[in-house]
């Protein structure tokens, strides 16, 4: 496939850019979002354009297909991952990859839906796509805007078939774009109207690094922002933050803070709050480090975010 080919099966970007070398690298943020991330804190910045939830999706009887990939930046070590008909099949850790290469991906005969997920905590860039039969683009459903932190963005699981963004999807098949971006709180600087680019409707999932602010000013101006950029007709959803077990002593002020959040979204007539503390079992067995969900937690997450939406018809 020509880079302009592969972008048809390429899902999760806003813009593409293409290198000197040829490699096509997809970006989630418009090129003034970065500019901004870049002035504001490089820790943002470094995770603005992270592979996180992109995709190849298609369609195609192929039992073999390939592609070029290289990466230019690397925060933890997650994973390739191959999903037929909705099941993972199998797993690259990026441990295991040199930072350059090439990929090649078994297939099992007969037509089949086909997921490939690129790394959720890194940079990676691709090309040279091959397969040995026709692909056909996959069919996707909403376009949704998903707004986030580093759980969003896909860190705790350590496998990118499996943040809770991943889980969920594959249930739901919308057309997403993930600006998840790791350490990121209710900041309203950050949102841009993104030229050609509406969404059908919009997820939102921040708050947990924040919780300590003696004020919700934050918070207030991020959806009055939002709702100013999109509209009040574009369907919202507000996710308040998950558990978190590694400050006991700071839980209090913490669930206050996810109480004021719930009810800031909700004074919005389009948007419907889940309550983030009912999707995550309060167990740290659930959890890499107490904050971020682990596997076990991502796939509890993603499945009763599923069920929330549907229950709430957004």
């Amino acid at each position: 496939m020509t880079n302009t080919e592969l972008k048809e099966i390429y899902f999760g970007a806003y813009f593409f850019e293409e290198t000197e070398d040829g490699y096509l690298k997809a970006n989630q943020y418009s090129q003034a979002q970065m500019d901004y991330f870049k002035s504001a804190f490089d820790f943002w910045f470094e995770r603005c354009d992270a592979s996180t939830a992109k995709t190849l999706e298609f369609t195609t009887k192929a039992e073999k297909v390939s592609f070029d990939y290289k990466f230019i930046w690397k925060g933890s070590e997650d994973s390739f991952e191959l999903a037929v008909d909705g099941l993972v099949t199998d797993i690259r850790y990026v441990r295991d990859l040199e930072d350059e290469g090439t990929l090649e991906w078994s297939l099992p005969s007969g037509e089949k839906n086909v997921i490939i997920y690129l790394p959720a905590d890194a940079t990676v860039l691709v090309k040279n796509f091959e397969a040995d039969a026709p692909v056909r683009k996959a069919v996707k459903g909403d376009r949704v805007l998903w707004l986030g932190d580093s759980i969003t963005q896909g860190y705790g699981p350590l496998r990118s078939a499996e943040t809770y963004v991943s889980v969920a999807n594959r249930l739901l098949n919308y057309d997403i774009i993930n600006q998840g971006i790791g350490g990121y709180i209710y900041d309203s600087k950050s949102l841009m109207k993104m030229e050609g680019y509406t969404p059908d409707k919009i997820i939102v999932a921040l708050g947990t690094n924040q919780y300590g602010s003696e004020t919700m000013e934050a918070v207030e101006e991020y959806y009055r922002v939002l709702t100013d950029i999109y509209g009040k007709q574009i369907p919202i959803l507000c996710i308040s933050p998950i558990w978190r077990g590694d400050n006991e002593e700071g839980l209090p002020k913490f669930y206050d803070f996810c109480d004021k959040v719930k009810k800031i979204a909700g004074s919005y007539p389009n948007v419907k709050v889940v309550d983030g503390l009912s999707l995550v079992p309060h167990l740290s067995e659930y959890y890499l480090d107490n904050l971020h969900p682990n596997c076990l937690g991502a796939e509890t997450y993603g499945r009763n975010l599923v069920e929330a939406i549907r229950k709430a018809g957004f």
